[in-house]
């Protein structure tokens, strides 16, 4: 038996960019005698819009037996935002400690880039962001009145917290409190794999945070961030976030390995995307790297706009399961998928329509698939 691979469509145009991934995945996989099995599951906004269910529990457990996941976009207009995105991707990261949300940043010859400077070579960087604390930990609340109080609880692999936010105030306003949350156990294992990843590029991390703000969260975070990139060898610097966001756009190939939080992670990765040539172009993994179930996507929204029309760019999709094969050690097949993709990238002759091209998902799908095959002979 192959390897066992999880694959869940999702929203949109999830469906459409994750085939075009899976026949990718399977010709390279053919060309150089990896196989995989494939068992496709329903979780997303259509599954919880006929049903009332996000994860059930036996679904967490089938997917647990697996080797990793593909996952396409999920979402849907008619369900309110952050029902799906907390049911079922947060759900994922968090029941699997998907601690690190790896982010490639690369510009492949023949995409178009929105900065006036471009560098001769392009750019290739990567984002490694904390996934599982900071903000995005779910620990919120709604205080009314002069008085009141609740009780927040989050459960991780590596603790369970609760926390009593109490009211005491001198007006009677509705207020709102979102807790972020950083421990010393959560950044040190984060800072061990960002050291690890810059071990193998140019021994260099630059840590990001808003330590000259928020002192207490991000002063634990550069402290044990330098002390694990000190055991490590690695040259670290450290950047607020403002900064590092300008210099994504005025400088990118100054970076190699940017070490994020949660929330800010998030959101240069974003920037990243577009230097790179658009949401289309990027994938992302959701890594436990202690040998957990790790999961696969492009970073896209579900688009249900284009949902159906054949508009879609399936790239970040499939650049997603090459990063999946990486992580199964499969690095043979990953390359002929880097391969394929660059080589239809700089023959300009199936793009994408987000690219400049006319193509559809389904033709640039053939066109990577194409490509590999030739290279493989």
């Amino acid at each position: 038996m192959g390897k066992r691979i999880g694959v869940v469509p999702g929203d949109g145009i999830g469906p459409e960019v994750i085939a075009e991934a899976v026949a990718v995945l399977k010709t390279a996989c053919e060309a150089h005698g990896l196989e995989l099995d494939f068992e496709t599951f329903p979780y997303g906004a259509g599954h919880y819009l006929k049903t009332g269910e996000l994860l059930p529990e036996d679904g967490l457990e089938r997917l647990g037996e697996l080797d990793a996941l593909l996952l396409g976009a999920v979402g849907d207009p008619r369900v309110p935002p952050g029902v799906v995105e907390r049911g079922v991707l947060l759900a994922l990261r968090f029941h699997f400690d998907q601690y690190v949300n790896l982010r490639p940043v690369r510009l492949f010859p023949g995409v178009p880039c929105p900065l006036r400077h471009v560098p001769a070579g392009g750019f290739s960087f990567e984002v490694v962001r904390e996934n599982t604390e900071d903000f995005y930990m779910g620990l919120g609340a709604r205080l009314r009145g002069r008085k009141d109080q609740a009780t927040l609880r989050a459960r991780r692999a590596l603790y369970e917290l609760q926390l009593a936010v109490g009211l005491e105030s001198s007006h009677a306003h509705e207020l709102a409190v979102e807790l972020g949350v950083l421990t010393r156990p959560g950044i040190e294992r984060i800072a061990e794999y960002a050291c690890g990843r810059a071990q193998t590029r140019e021994k260099r991390l630059t840590a990001v945070d808003k330590a000259n703000v928020l002192t207490e969260g991000y002063g634990l975070w550069r402290e044990v961030i330098g002390e694990v990139a000190a055991s490590r060898g690695i040259a670290v610097e450290f950047g607020l976030v403002d900064a590092v966001a300008m210099q994504f756009v005025r400088q990118p190939e100054r970076f190699s390995v940017v070490l994020t939080p949660n929330m800010f992670g998030d959101i240069l990765t974003d920037i990243g995307a577009a230097i790179q040539g658009g949401m289309g172009m990027a994938p992302a993994g959701n890594i436990n790297p202690k040998g957990g179930v790790s999961m696969f996507e492009p970073v896209h929204g579900s688009a249900p706009d284009i949902a159906g029309t054949g508009k879609a760019n399936p790239l970040g999709a499939i650049l997603a399961a090459e990063m999946l094969l990486d992580y199964l050690g499969a690095q043979v097949p990953a390359r002929a998928i880097e391969e394929g993709v660059a080589q239809v990238l700089r023959r300009g002759e199936h793009l994408p329509i987000d690219l400049g091209g006319s193509a559809s998902t389904q033709e640039v799908g053939r066109a990577v698939i194409a490509a590999i095959r030739q290279t493989s002979r």
